[in-house]
């Protein structure tokens, strides 16, 4: 049973979770390498209230998510679901599936890195997909569940046609072929795929780059392109001038104007 939850420089860390503060990037650690950082109920919620601490904090403008070991995440801990301690299905144990990791990270304004390291299957690469970047190592591999008897419930089916298409979709989901590396960055699903040691690096100095711009604009922007997913061109168009109505006014534009005259770097501040 892994202990409760501790503070670590102001944020949330466990054993089967780690967390790590640089700057304005906080990085999330999936630590269960013995049992290639498969989830068990404990870590759904925990990641959850993570994902929803760093939201809310101003000072973390960027993610980086990852695994310890040779693993990212190898799904749901199906030895945790079938002791029946942990129970998806039953709503009376207070499981709220729009709290899980998937639905938060759909909702965050907040940029997320994969640093994909090596296998995510099912639940695992279905957290992959949700994020916003995904640096892939050259050990990177995605596994689709249905040869285990079960679908990806938690974003892919949702994620991939809009990714690649229905028909290629079609071909990653129902298939089941597991994807190496070159195949995921064939396919588009990596922004980049880089040598295994260079992995971290990477994801932290692109985490880094996306904490130096104006995190008020980034936010915003995300939110615009994620809105733009379901609606029409002409709505999308309306919100996105709502939301530049509101950047105009911040105190990080006006010194975005001064940095631009002064001919130096901005110091956004986040208001």
């Amino acid at each position: 049973m892994p202990a409760s939850p501790s503070s670590d420089g102001d944020t949330i860390t466990t054993p089967d979770v780690l967390t790590e503060r640089v700057d304005h990037v906080l990085i999330i650690t999936f630590n269960r390498p013995e049992r290639m950082n498969s989830i068990g109920g404990n870590v759904i919620s925990l990641l959850s209230e993570i994902f929803l601490e760093a939201e809310h904090d101003q000072e973390i403008r960027a993610l980086v998510l990852t695994g310890a070991g040779r693993a990212f995440c190898s799904g749901l801990d199906l030895k945790d679901v079938s002791s029946g301690s942990t129970n998806f299905t039953d709503t009376s144990t207070g499981f709220k599936i729009n709290e899980t990791p998937p639905f938060v990270m759909r909702r965050m304004d907040t940029p997320i890195v994969c640093a994909l390291n090596g296998a995510a299957a099912g639940y695992g690469m279905d957290l992959a997909l949700g994020c916003d970047f995904i640096l892939a190592s050259e050990r990177a591999r995605f596994v689709p569940p249905v040869r285990r008897g079960v679908i990806p419930e938690s974003g892919g089916t949702w994620l991939l046609p809009r990714l690649v298409g229905w028909h290629k979709a079609c071909e990653i989901t129902l298939l089941a072929r597991p994807l190496e590396a070159p195949d995921i960055e064939r396919l588009g699903l990596a922004n980049r795929v880089v040598s295994h040691d260079a992995l971290m690096g990477e994801a932290i100095s692109w985490a880094h780059e996306l904490a130096a711009n104006a995190p008020l604009a980034v936010a915003a922007a995300k939110r615009s392109m994620r809105l733009g997913l379901d609606s029409t061109f002409e709505a999308n168009s309306n919100a996105v001038m709502a939301e530049l109505i509101q950047l105009f006014r911040s105190e990080d534009f006006k010194e975005s104007l001064i940095a631009f005259m002064e001919k130096r770097p901005a110091r956004f501040e986040g208001r």
